[in-house]
């Protein structure tokens, strides 16, 4: 159940390269650190194929980076650059697609402002992983205003570009849900103005991290697309496995397992079913099941890398890439301030 047009503005943005498609995608990556195989599998994959469907815009979101990790800044620069090495390697287009960061585009700052007045706190408080990273990033101060007030940026990087759908797993729901409540509130208040976005969910799986907790860049337990074979093998043998498996001759039980997981993503369906079948009787050991996984990890992001190490080699043109990504998105943000600055009377 999707929108096929924008509600408002639905002229923006549009240029004789670059047509109208089914509607308007709006997704985007923290540079909090290098992407890993969670974003590949749940994120990156889905964004190529969107290219063709939609007129896509894919954001650096360097701001929210700092919501959790505004004591150290040094390597944001640098991150911002990998991340963007990762998207053109995956295979987002320039040509097909908006890249930029959010930095380069002040109207995110200004649109957060105006929302954060009407917003109530508590539907901050509500949100799930408010809580939730709190208890897992226990080693920073998470007690700041920028932090409560994520989903508010957030809410104001969707409806910059009347994006009518929004790409995320499951648990990112409650963030869309949240930002169409702050569109109707927005709009029963001045008038419709702001576009509310669907959120879209992917069929694809997710993976767990190496430590059996959701895989994330700021729990230290993934596996990086930039990491070399050397780097994955020892990864992939930390893994934690059926935990009722204690012996090599005991049986496991594949349904329960972390690395099977990886399997069904990475493995084809013989594998898959040896995997399984041999697994459950003690055919096979926990080392075992992980080599084979390895290899085919290290099969699947051997394409990348290579894409990966040609543009790494020339970061000024990555750079470019996301200057005039940031240039043409902020044609499109400026239009819709336009709109949220009449009908609040600050112009």
């Amino acid at each position: 159940m999707t929108q096929e047009q924008p509600q408002a503005g639905s002229s923006q943005g549009k240029s004789p390269s670059r047509p109208q498609r089914r509607g308007r995608i709006l997704s985007g990556h923290r540079p909090t650190g290098m992407l890993h195989l969670g974003h590949l599998v749940g994120a990156l994959s889905n964004w190529v194929d969107l290219q063709d469907e939609y007129d896509c815009f894919y954001t650096i979101v360097d701001w929210h980076a700092l919501t959790t990790h505004y004591a150290d800044t040094a390597d944001l620069q640098q991150n911002i650059l990998e991340v963007a090495i990762d998207w053109l390697a995956a295979g987002l287009d320039p040509e097909r697609s908006t890249l930029f960061v959010q930095s380069k585009v002040p109207e995110h700052a200004e649109l957060h402002l105006l929302l954060s007045m009407l917003v109530p706190v508590p539907w901050l408080e509500r949100v799930p992983s408010y809580k939730e990273q709190q208890l897992q990033l226990t080693d920073r101060d998470l007690t700041t205003y920028g932090f409560l007030g994520y989903p508010v940026l957030q809410a104001a990087d969707i409806v910059l570009y009347d994006a009518t759908l929004v790409p995320v797993g499951e648990d990112q729901l409650p963030h869309i849900e949240l930002t169409r409540e702050i569109v109707r509130r927005f709009n029963h208040l001045y008038g419709p103005t702001l576009v509310e976005p669907q959120g879209r969910t992917t069929a694809a799986a997710r993976l767990p991290g190496i430590d059996g907790r959701k895989m994330s860049k700021s729990y230290g337990n993934a596996i990086a697309l930039s990491d070399s074979p050397e780097e994955i093998r020892p990864k992939v043998l930390q893994m934690l496995t059926d935990p009722a498996r204690q012996r090599r001759t005991d049986p496991g039980n594949p349904d329960i397992c972390p690395v099977f997981a990886f399997h069904k993503v990475f493995s084809n369906a013989e594998e898959i079913a040896h995997v399984d079948r041999e697994c459950r009787v003690a055919g096979i050991g926990c080392v075992d099941c992980k080599k084979i996984l390895s290899a085919n990890i290290e099969r699947r992001l051997a394409p990348h890398a290579e894409r990966r190490a040609q543009l790494a080699a020339d970061p000024d043109s990555v750079r470019d890439i996301l200057q005039e990504g940031s240039r043409r998105a902020r044609v499109v943000a400026q239009e819709t301030m336009q709109r949220v600055r009449k009908v609040m009377h600050l112009i």
